[in-house]
């Protein structure tokens, strides 16, 4: 009768030790998975300049192999003209770097690091391509802007008539090039706004899917300014100098805001709103140089307008909507906007925080102080603009009044 007692404690020791062994396994396999992720996280978009220069030599293989054309890439593939410099960041597959070209930096970019990577059209690989007529080219091209940046544009905006290119025998690469920079929504929106607005960067040329844009020296949260005014205005030795430069730099944020809710045929919005995705050219002009999270207002609807079980399933980055507990969807209109997130954002820091209290008092201080706090914690049925704007001009004229 001890056997069967025995027998039964090796059977439990046994399932015990394979449950151990199992649990171990899992552990283990869990563990690697988790390296070999966050590996892949921080590692994947290392920017080097080895890396950045072997994209560059790939770019020219296909020029001078005719797979990709643009007007910067003679100077980047056969004068050496444009100078590789330095890797700014990749960052989710995006290429950022500096060159130096006729004298002035400039900064390249490009989602894709080879022209392959691009979705390019099926009729690009067709002999029949010759044959289609500019009409359906532009339809097409007009297919592809909606689908990226969900507007109706007229037929002439975004393409040249391509009859005369027809003609050349690297028609076929321009029309690849230029397809696979249309997929890329930042370089659309600056291309598309940079003839009405000083407030986005100028492009300067292409080169396959690379597109280049002036350089200009973006904000870090962690200055005090935010913004290097020194490289813009000088040395700030004074209190109101600098405070001067920030009344300027605050006006034209407002400018921005006003021209991009007000001016083109549908609301910009902006939902990544940091000093790091901004920069100020020398005459104090504010400049967005990111905007790969600017979108205009059929698209915003249709990113917000999601399934959702609370008003935090709703939250885009700077952009949020409210749920429906009704439905269980996300509304499609914006409940907050781009002034609410500068104020809180970057106003905040200059009006109401270590900068006033560092600098010696001005004029109109204490209700632009209140007016900043208001307008941070302001929705969609408030409208602090105006009251926002007057308060800087006044606190403009003052301060001037002052110095003299």
């Amino acid at each position: 009768m001890r056997i069967l007692p025995l027998k039964w404690l090796r059977i439990r020791i046994l399932k015990r030790n394979t449950l151990l062994f199992l649990l171990f396994w899992l552990s283990c396999w869990i563990l690697i998975n988790t390296f070999l992720f966050v590996h892949k996280s921080l590692f994947s978009d290392r920017c080097t300049d080895e890396e950045s220069q072997k994209i560059l030599a790939r770019l020219c293989y296909d020029y001078t192999g005719g797979a990709v054309a643009g007007n910067l890439c003679e100077d980047i593939c056969v004068t050496r003209k444009l100078v590789y410099k330095h890797c700014l960041y990749y960052h989710k597959g995006k290429k950022v770097m500096q060159a130096e070209w006729q004298g002035n930096s400039i900064i390249l970019k490009s989602k894709n690091d080879a022209l392959s990577k691009s979705q390019s059209p099926a009729f690009l690989d067709e002999s029949e391509i010759q044959t289609l007529s500019d009409t359906e080219l532009l339809v097409m091209v007009a297919v592809e802007v909606k689908n990226v940046l969900g507007l109706d544009l007229p037929n002439n905006t975004m393409m040249p008539v391509w009859n005369e290119k027809r003609k050349s025998r690297h028609w076929k690469a321009e029309l690849a090039s230029m397809w696979s920079l249309f997929e890329q929504e930042e370089y659309l929106l600056f291309n598309l706004l940079q003839d009405f607005s000083k407030h986005v960067l100028q492009v300067i040329g292409t080169c396959g899917q690379f597109y280049a844009v002036e350089f200009l020296t973006a904000g870090h949260s962690w200055k005090q300014n935010l913004f290097s005014l020194e490289e813009v205005v000088g040395q700030c030795n004074s209190g109101q100098k600098r405070m001067r430069a920030l009344l300027e730099i605050a006006v034209s944020f407002l400018d921005m805001v006003h021209q991009f809710e007000n001016e083109f045929s549908h609301r910009l919005h902006l939902c990544d709103i940091k000093p790091e995705n901004f920069a100020i050219r020398s005459d104090l002009t504010v400049v967005a140089i990111d905007m790969d999270m600017a979108f205009f207002e059929p698209k915003m609807r249709n990113i917000l307008e999601q399934n959702c079980t609370s008003n935090q399933d709703c939250n885009f980055f700077d952009c949020f909507s409210t749920c429906d507990l009704k439905t269980y969807k996300c509304g499609a209109q914006r409940e907050n906007n781009n002034l609410q997130v500068i104020c809180d954002k970057i106003f905040r820091r200059w009006f109401t925080g270590s900068i006033v209290r560092s600098t010696n008092s001005f004029p109109l201080q204490a209700e632009l102080h209140k007016a900043v706090q208001q307008c941070a914690q302001s929705t969609n049925k408030q409208t602090p603009y105006s009251e926002l704007y007057s308060l800087l001009r006044s606190s403009q004229e003052q301060l001037q009044k002052w110095s003299v």
